[in-house]
C-alpha cells in the first residue's frame, strides 16, 4: 500500500486495513466503533459485511486458489460449504447498509459515502455468490447494479478511487470470457475489456482509501494468471511489507520463485 499524506486514519480506515492482515476481530471492533460514532453512515455496516466476507474467504482458502487456476475459474467451479451464521450476519449488515444509504440518498442524491456504500454492497454480494456459491447468473444483476452505481459515483466524484474496483473487476472478468459469451453479455449492457479493467484497478491500487490493498491483490492475481511474474511479484512484495501477518503474500512469492526456477531448468 502506498503512503499518502492526509488526515489520521479513522476506525473505518483501520478496520479495512486490519482485514488485509487477517485481524478480523480487530477489524470488527473498529467497524463497531465507527458505527457507534456515526450511526447514520452506511459505510460502517458495509465494512462489517466486508469483514464477514473476508473471514469466509480466508477460512475457505479462496484467495489462495485464485492464483493457481485459469481465467475460467473466476466464473466456474464447485460451490463451497459456507458458514450459515456468517452468511446471516453478512446479509443483516448489508441490509442495514442499504437502508442507511437509501435514507442518505433521499436527502442528497450526490452523497458520496452513500453512493460508495451502495456500490460496495452490490460488489460484496456479487463476490459472495460468485466466489462461494458459484451462482454466476444471479451475480450478473449485482455486477450491473454495482457498475452503474460506481459509474454514477465516478461521474459525480471522480476522485473517489475506491469506486474503480467495481468497474475494473467487471471489465476484466467479462473481457476474459470467450467471444460468444462477451457478445451475449454486451447485448445486456455488460462491456468487457481486460486492459481497461486493469487500468481501473490500478487507479484504486494507487489512490484508493479503503480498497487499495484489495485492488493490489486483484492485480497480483491477474498478473500471476497471465504469467507476468515480475509484475505479480511487485504487487505481492508491497502487500507483504505492509501486511506481514498475512501469510498469503509470502506463499505466493515462494510459488512464483519455484515456477521461475522450474522454467529456467
Amino acid at each position: 500500500m502506498l503512503t499518502r499524506p492526509g488526515p489520521p486514519p479513522t476506525p473505518l480506515d483501520r478496520g479495512f486495513l486490519m482485514l488485509y492482515d487477517l485481524d478480523f476481530d480487530g477489524a470488527q471492533r473498529n467497524f463497531a466503533a465507527h458505527q457507534q460514532a456515526q450511526p447514520d453512515d452506511p459505510m460502517g455496516p458495509v465494512g462489517e459485511a466486508a469483514g464477514y466476507l473476508f473471514a469466509e474467504f480466508h477460512r475457505l482458502g479462496i484467495l489462495d486458489s485464485q492464483f493457481v487456476v485459469n481465467d475460467e475459474s473466476l466464473i466456474e467451479g464447485k460451490q463451497l460449504k459456507a458458514d450459515p451464521e456468517a452468511r446471516k450476519r453478512f446479509d443483516v449488515a448489508l441490509a442495514r447498509a442499504d437502508a442507511l444509504a437509501k435514507a442518505c440518498l433521499r436527502k442528497d442524491p450526490r452523497d458520496r459515502s452513500a453512493l460508495l456504500a451502495t456500490t460496495l454492497s452490490s460488489g460484496l454480494r456479487c463476490d459472495y455468490v460468485v466466489m462461494i456459491e458459484k451462482r454466476n447468473a444471479a451475480a450478473l444483476r449485482m455486477v450491473k447494479q454495482a457498475t452503474q452505481t460506481s459509474q454514477k459515483l465516478i461521474l459525480l466524484h471522480p476522485d473517489c478511487y475506491d469506486a474503480y474496483v467495481a468497474t475494473g473487476i467487471s471489465k476484466y472478468v467479462i473481457g476474459s470470457l470467450i467471444l460468444p459469451l462477451r457478445w451475449l453479455l454486451s447485448i445486456g449492457g455488460f462491456v468487457g475489456d481486460k486492459a481497461k479493467g486493469e487500468a481501473d484497478l490500478e487507479l484504486t491500487a494507487r489512490s484508493g482509501r479503503y480498497l487499495a490493498p484489495y485492488a493490489q491483490l486483484m492485480l497480483a492475481i491477474i498478473a500471476s494468471r497471465e504469467k507476468r511474474t515480475d509484475r505479480a511479484r511487485e504487487w505481492l512484495i508491497g502487500l507483504q511489507q505492509n501486511f506481514p501477518r498475512n501469510p498469503l503474500y509470502g506463499r505466493e512469492l515462494e510459488r512464483l520463485d519455484k515456477l521461475e526456477q522450474t522454467a529456467a531448468k
